[in-house]
């Protein structure tokens, strides 16, 4: 945990959103390393990483690994509640309802993302709920922050995934 509770992989000069997301993209390509969906996300708060993960479903046989859960919960661990109000999340891929629902309940500030799912998305592509109006805690969304990054990871394990498979 200690690990991630330091600004490691700070890069002088870069716009904190690109730095973070570029850690996130680490994450996912860990991910795609050990055959996951690459995704990765990390949460910071005051400046500080409290939270970094990589999608591990297959890994560990959880259907709820999700790297967006896995690094919410470290986050928690990390501030000894689970309420990570003022914190961002980033997140490689806009995150399915799933992990949408617990950004909400663990009440975080803001999610960025790079790309768009326009098949499972829980922010902005299909289900709105980080934003939903009737819901007593909304999330800033910022979209788009090395989205040709995180596209091509997606694109290109999905590619050697269906080469596989032929």
């Amino acid at each position: 945990m200690a690990n991630n509770q330091v600004n490691s992989g700070t890069l002088p000069g870069v716009d904190p959103g690109v730095r973070y997301m570029t850690l996130a993209l680490r994450e996912a390509e860990a991910a795609a390393v050990e055959g996951e969906v690459p995704c990765g996300a990390v949460i910071v708060l005051n400046g500080r990483i409290i939270g970094r993960a990589h999608n591990q479903v297959e890994t560990l046989r959880d259907p709820t690994a999700h790297a967006e859960i896995l690094a919410i919960t470290q986050a928690a661990a990390a501030v000894g509640d689970w309420r990570l109000e003022g914190a961002e999340i980033y997140v490689t891929k806009e995150p399915c309802p799933m992990c949408a629902g617990a950004m909400v309940l663990a009440r975080l500030r803001k999610l960025i993302f790079g790309v768009r799912d326009p098949i499972r998305g829980g922010a902005v592509s299909v289900f709105p709920i980080v934003a939903h109006p009737p819901s007593p805690h909304r999330l800033e969304i910022q979209e788009g922050i090395l989205e040709a990054e995180c596209r091509a990871l997606l694109q290109e394990f999905f590619r050697q995934r269906r080469r596989d498979e032929a």
